[in-house]
Order: structure tokens, then sequence, then C-alpha cells
């Protein structure tokens, strides 16, 4: 079985720019309760490529909490986040955030809900409002709403709605893509059919993502790297990444049967069940 692979592991970063993402020894609290606690990390920023991770980890372990310090939403007790080597100030185009909850305009057709972020970026942007509408139209069709353009989020079921909110987020073409849960709440056949499509998808934009799931088997399918994360005051226990198979053009399906899944779905199972140990035993990984 390959050695998994610890946090502290050295990461080189790409020669001439500064990473797309660096945590520098961050903690945060809520009141008496730390939710992470000394946090560091550093994901290249390498042209044309863009890292997907996945992050798992116990219940109240901070996952969220890491996705709202990248998107601006929250900000660090202690400790400093920089984007392209530039200190966060708050929420900005160049981060799209996905969540759990159907997040669209109920107000807005579905062509208006993905239209929406390039209407109010359109001078960061430089696009016309025909490439605006040449970029939703692309996007319309990529993730399967044709056909549904003039339609409004209550007459969509919920596979829809995820598509809606997907296509909003990605037509701002953001640098760093943060998911949390995005299909927790789908069934089983559209959640699968919703990985996939991410999938395709990312490899297309190629932004740096960060989404959290509680399924190990979501975790190993969509990420190329899975951090676990400790229980509270969370911190990365383990990065794994080298025994991660890649998944594009591959269902779901199928990945789940192939023999190099099942090896990282066990190297990353056994990982979390150390994690989980660790608690039960007061010892930290």
């Amino acid at each position: 079985m390959p050695e998994l692979q610890n946090s502290s592991v050295v990461q080189q970063q790409h020669a001439g720019k500064p990473p797309i993402i660096e945590f520098r020894n961050v903690t945060v609290r809520f009141g008496t309760f730390t939710a992470i606690n000394d946090i560091s990390f550093v994901i290249d920023d390498i042209p044309n490529i863009g890292e997907f991770i996945s992050v798992i980890g116990p219940s109240g372990c901070g996952k969220s909490t890491i996705l709202n310090l990248i998107s601006g939403l929250l900000k660090p007790t202690s400790g400093e986040i920089l984007i392209h080597g530039e200190p966060i100030t708050g929420p900005g185009c160049d981060r799209g955030m996905i969540f759990q909850q159907y997040s669209s305009f109920p107000h807005l057709t579905v062509r208006d809900n993905i239209l929406f972020g390039l209407r109010m970026n359109q001078k960061k942007l430089h696009l016309t409002a025909d490439q605006r509408i040449e970029r939703v139209e692309k996007l319309i069709q990529e993730v399967g709403l044709a056909g549904h353009e003039k339609k409004y989020p209550h007459q969509l079921s919920g596979g829809q709605r995820q598509r809606v909110a997907i296509a909003r987020t990605l037509a701002l073409e953001p640098r760093i893509l943060l998911m949390d849960e995005p299909f927790s709440a789908l069934d089983e056949p559209t959640r699968l059919e919703m990985q996939a499509l991410l999938v395709k998808l990312w490899y297309r934009v190629q932004p740096t993502v960060f989404c959290v799931t509680h399924s190990i088997m979501e975790a190993v399918y969509l990420g190329q790297r899975v951090w676990i994360l400790t229980h509270a005051p969370g911190q990365i226990a383990y990065d794994i990444r080298d025994c991660i198979p890649p998944s594009q053009d591959v269902s779901p399906l199928v990945a789940q049967e192939r023999d190099d899944f099942l090896n990282a779905s066990r190297i990353v199972t056994e990982a979390f069940r150390k994690v989980s140990d660790a608690k039960e035993t007061g010892t930290k990984k």
C-alpha cells in the first residue's frame, strides 16, 4: 500500500509566480471555540493547470470555515491569507462559490440567472453584450439546460437548479472555485451525473477547486488531492495525492469498479479512520 502523504510535505512553487492561494498560520475562533488552528499551506499557480482538492473530515472540523476564508466572507482570528500574493480584502469575481442549498434568484429565468454575474462585472470582464450572451449559451448547452432557458427556478428539479448554480459561477471563469457539499441534497443517480459534469467542466475551465464533501468515494472521484482534517480545532492531517487516479472521460460508476480507484478509496478511508481514532485516544496525527 502506498505511503500516506502528510500535509507537512513541502510543495514546490512555480518559478516566478506567487501561489494562487497561501495560508500562513491561520487560526479562526468563534468565542471560546477554535474552528481551525495554525493552518499553513501553499497552492501553486501553474499556467493552464488548476488543482482540484477534495476536503473531508469529521463534522465541525472547519471544512466550510476554510472555504469562507478563501472566499473573503470570513476573516481569520490570526494569521494571513494571500491570493496571488496579495492579502484578501473581501469577496471577488476571481473566486466563485457553490453552496449545498440551491441559490438561484427566484425572479430570474435560467438564462438571466447565468447572465447575472456577467452583467454585474461587465466593466471588469471587458465583455460585450454579444460576448456575454455567447458565453451563457455555451454554458447552457454544456450543463444540459438547453430548452429550459426561459424557466424559473421553481419550475426546475433540484439537479437542474444546481446546474444553474454551476453555470452561473463558471460564467465568470473564476480562477478559484469553492464548493460546499454541492451535491449532498441530490438523489444518487443525479449526484453521479453531476459529478461527471463537474469533472468535464473543470478540465475545460481549469480553476483551482476546493470541494467539501462527506463522501470518500466522491472525494476520490472528483479530486486530484484529498485533504483530511482533524477534529476541531481543525488541521490538515493528510494530503493524499499520488494514489488518486484521473477521472477525465470516466463515469463515476465505471471509476468505482476500477482497481486504482478502489485502492485510492481504501487509502483515504484508512487515513480517515486514523483521524477518528486519534479523537478517541486523545491524540492528534
